[in-house]
């Protein structure tokens, strides 16, 4: 029998900007860090996005390790992992040079990656990028490529929805629950599988049905009725079920999933306003991607003109509201004067680093645009009686390195799911238009 040698795991800059403690996910493995990758680092020291902080906390874990980084074994990552190093050399620039014109980092990181196929051979090297373009190329010399997976979720198919059809349920049982107080023993119903805390079901058979969660506390089920919150009133199950999972101040943490138009903001913010005396302060807040590599220095104006244009569909969200409402009721006018008084903020994300988040609901949009670590990062913020929600449509990625299985909001929902402060819905049906319903269908 021949012994498996470990593998040598060559890692590209945006592995450890996404996750500065990735060389500890590779198990008995070695990991090889090019010095091209350090001279990149180097670039994202400063700053205060997570990003930069990624960059610094794995320069200064590099730093702390007590071996030779720049020996060929390498410095040891502890008992059960394999080792680090930092590789200086090059080689087989020809082959490069005759399949690629230019001299670019991710060049010069394959290489080394090149190289140290040649000299590790037969042992396997492996090039981890989150970069799907330097995967086909590395791919295309001959080289093993793969993805970081550390953090993705199982399958997107897998996903939890935080809704189950129980087709079948007896009349009499449905009538239990309205007739009840909205309450019915989880024991009464047969289940295949347990439910979990703030688990939404649709209880029916061909002509009756029930709307239900299920409480964890006394293992039961409570009915959700239809509820108007600010205007807004929901307009099919799953928004009925996002409602009361806003309205519950027993559940701090609230995810919401769906595609545009599903009235996954809209929501989140009616609830917010409907619930404005219990908090602080209701603040709007979500990440700035600019799209079609148009920075924000291509926009006119200073930053608060530049930062306009990605918060308007927050502004958006709250026109609608005010035109549901009346545009000259007191409800309407309400919502102007939150606004004045700063009781009502709207803000890109990057301006809440460094807050603590007290007494406050706080709606975090487009949130599938995050990393796993900048959605730790926000939650480990909230301070006592803050409520937070965030929103996503985990199909629709504008971030280069995030995919559906790898971004924050996949993240946090397989993470947390079952949990009793947290709850979750995925919301499926378009309410937006017939016209946008028509499109997303079609085209």
């Amino acid at each position: 029998m021949t012994e498996t040698r470990p593998k040598l795991f060559v890692l590209d800059t945006n592995v450890i900007l996404h996750d500065s403690g990735c060389i500890r996910n590779f198990e008995e493995h070695d990991v090889a860090i090019p010095i091209t990758v350090l001279e990149e680092l180097d670039q994202f020291k400063r700053g205060n996005e997570d990003i930069h902080f990624q960059a610094r906390e794995f320069l200064r874990r590099l730093d702390s390790l007590t071996g030779d980084v720049l020996s060929h074994d390498g410095s040891p990552l502890g008992q059960g992992l394999g080792s680090i190093r930092v590789v200086l050399g090059s080689g087989r620039e020809a082959l490069l040079e005759d399949a690629f014109l230019q001299d670019t980092p991710d060049h010069r990181i394959l290489k080394t990656t090149l190289a140290l196929q040649e000299r590790e051979s037969p042992r396997q090297v492996v090039i981890v990028s989150k970069d799907t373009n330097l995967r086909m190329k590395a791919k295309s010399l001959g080289i093993h490529a793969q993805d970081y997976k550390s953090d993705k979720v199982q399958g997107f198919d897998k996903l939890y929805t935080g809704r189950r059809i129980i087709e079948g349920v007896d009349s009499e049982t449905i009538n239990h629950i309205y007739a009840n107080g909205g309450i019915l023993p989880a024991a009464e119903i047969s289940l295949p599988q347990e439910p979990l805390a703030n688990e939404n079901f649709v209880l029916r058979n061909g002509s009756k049905s029930a709307l239900a969660t299920y409480r964890l506390s006394d293992k039961s089920f409570v009915r959700v009725e239809k509820q108007t919150c600010y205007g807004i009133t929901p307009r099919n199950a799953e928004q009925s079920f996002a409602l009361k999972a806003l309205m519950d101040d027993s559940i701090k943490l609230v995810t919401l999933s769906g595609t545009a138009g599903t009235g996954k903001t809209l929501l989140a913010l009616a609830a917010a306003l409907e619930c404005r005396q219990r908090y602080r302060q209701i603040m709007l807040a979500r990440p700035v991607v600019p799209l079609s590599n148009r920075d924000l220095g291509f926009l006119p104006g200073d930053i608060a003109d530049k930062l306009d244009p990605y918060m308007q569909p927050l502004y958006d969200n709250l026109t609608v509201i005010r035109h549901q409402c009346g545009d000259d009721t007191q409800a309407a006018q309400r919502i102007n004067d939150m606004r004045e008084s700063e009781k009502l903020v709207i803000t890109p994300l990057a301006y809440i680093r460094g807050r603590s988040l007290q007494r406050m609901f706080f709606i975090v949009d487009e949130a599938q645009n995050l990393t796993p670590h900048e959605v730790k990062t926000i939650i480990t913020r909230a301070g006592e009686g803050t409520k937070i929600v965030f929103t996503g449509d985990v199909a629709q990625i504008d971030q280069p390195y995030l995919d559906a299985l790898s971004n924050g909001l996949s993240y946090l929902i397989h993470r947390m799911m079952g949990q009793p402060i947290y709850a979750h819905v995925t919301l499926e049906k378009g309410e937006r238009s017939e016209l946008a319903d028509l499109a997303s269908e079609l085209l």
